[in-house]
């Protein structure tokens, strides 16, 4: 049983997870992207969230805690200035991973991971908000009778008569044919 054992063990030891887990963050804050498996991109959201949120804190404390796991001068740099000024007014959610399909080798899913809004991203003009759909536009007949409604008109036969004239029509058919009947009987005798 796995009782309170968190996270993916991704096939490896505990230290060769951790130092993969350190490199890959080191990566994507120096490089803005690296290419990896979907299931290594979703375990690498959990340290990365926690090394940009030390980098918006910003103190003394934060940059030491931060070199314990990040081990390159350039991606200290921009964990502490460029992100942390981009991230300031963001609650979570710094990455997105992107699925690219099997890798030939394996068949392993594999994905590339950007830092949102980075000039990696694909979508960083959509993080402003989302877009909306343009509200539907009433039919032209629709539109039309609702003018009607609102100058205190009744509303004109032809938009209500449709309905109408359909039940109408099939009774007269029948008294037609009802009617024609008769006069065929009439014409034999």
């Amino acid at each position: 049983m796995r009782h309170l054992k968190s996270g993916r063990a991704l096939g490896v030891k505990p230290a060769h997870r951790r130092a993969m887990m350190r490199n890959m963050v080191t990566s994507l804050l120096e490089h803005g992207r690296i290419r990896t498996t979907v299931t290594r991109a979703k375990e690498l959201r959990k340290p990365l969230d926690e090394m940009i949120t030390l980098g918006k804190q910003g103190d003394l404390a934060a940059r030491r805690m931060a070199l314990r796991f990040v081990k390159s001068k350039a991606s200290m740099a921009a964990l502490f200035g460029d992100l942390a000024e981009r991230y300031k007014e963001r609650a979570g959610g710094y990455s997105r991973i992107m699925r690219l399909g099997p890798r030939r080798g394996d068949g392993a899913e594999m994905a590339v991971m950007v830092l949102v809004g980075g000039e990696n991203d694909p979508f960083a003009e959509d993080t402003k908000g989302r877009r909306r759909r343009p509200a539907r536009q009433p039919k032209p007949v629709l539109d039309a009778v609702a003018e009607e409604v609102r100058a205190g008109e009744a509303p004109k036969a032809k938009a209500a008569s449709s309905k109408a004239g359909h039940r109408a029509k099939a009774p007269a058919e029948e008294g037609e044919a009802g009617a024609a009947a008769p006069a065929e009987s009439e014409k034999k005798e």
